[in-house]
């Protein structure tokens, strides 16, 4: 991490900024806070206002390790005095084309600031939390054609997520749930089926094991 000489004035203001992103938590007057999840979406709007309001602003910018193999983003906090923080965050590629590399400058740039700002991740912990509404389709043929459907709708994400769980690391098992959780509820139901029951599904009995949180 790299910071101006001094921050004083800034880390005063975030101090207020946090008080009043807390206080959104506890009205759950933001969306962000309704879910298991976020987006980075949900998460600009969060910070959008207290940053605002107590003169601090953010800037991003895309970033690649040494060799490639990493990318990820610089994430910079500033104070209208001048003064600034500044962060490096990287994640591996699942897959080495445009579409790997936004989505996992996506996923950076939510954690790097989630991470800068101070808000907190929420989870549910369990199948209710990426399970609610609707049931899908009952019917076989139904399921199997939504969930290829949904695979290859989602096929980059999915990529991810399996990569992350694959190594076994519990932050890399956290990460996998959040890129889970990005996937909209209903897109969610659909692939969320037993290896056993449908031929066309993405997760192994392990892998939802893990992504359950078991």
């Amino acid at each position: 991490m790299n910071k101006s000489e001094s921050i004083g004035n800034l880390a005063k203001a975030l101090c207020k900024a946090q008080n009043e992103l807390g206080g959104a938590v506890k009205n759950s007057s933001n969306p962000f806070f309704k879910s298991s999840y976020s987006s980075l979406t949900d998460v600009v709007k969060a910070i959008k206002q207290p940053f605002a309001d107590n003169g601090l602003s953010y800037s991003q910018f895309p970033i690649t390790s040494d060799g490639g193999g990493g990318i990820g983003v610089v994430t910079i906090l500033m104070h209208n005095s001048g003064e600034w923080l500044e962060s490096e965050f990287y994640l591996p590629l699942a897959k080495k084309d445009p579409q790997g590399g936004g989505s996992a400058v996506t996923y950076a740039r939510r954690y790097a600031l989630q991470a800068m700002a101070g808000i907190p991740t929420v989870d549910d912990d369990g199948e209710a939390a990426m399970m609610r509404g609707k049931p899908v389709d009952n019917e076989q043929q139904d399921k199997e054609d939504a969930c290829a459907q949904m695979v290859e709708k989602h096929i980059d994400s999915l990529n991810f997520i399996r990569l992350r769980l694959s190594s076994g690391h519990d932050h890399d098992i956290a990460y996998a749930k959040e890129a889970f959780g990005e996937i909209s509820e209903e897109d969610q139901r659909k692939l969320w089926v037993a290896p056993s029951k449908v031929s066309t599904a993405f997760f192994t009995t392990e892998e939802r094991r893990l992504l359950k949180g078991a």
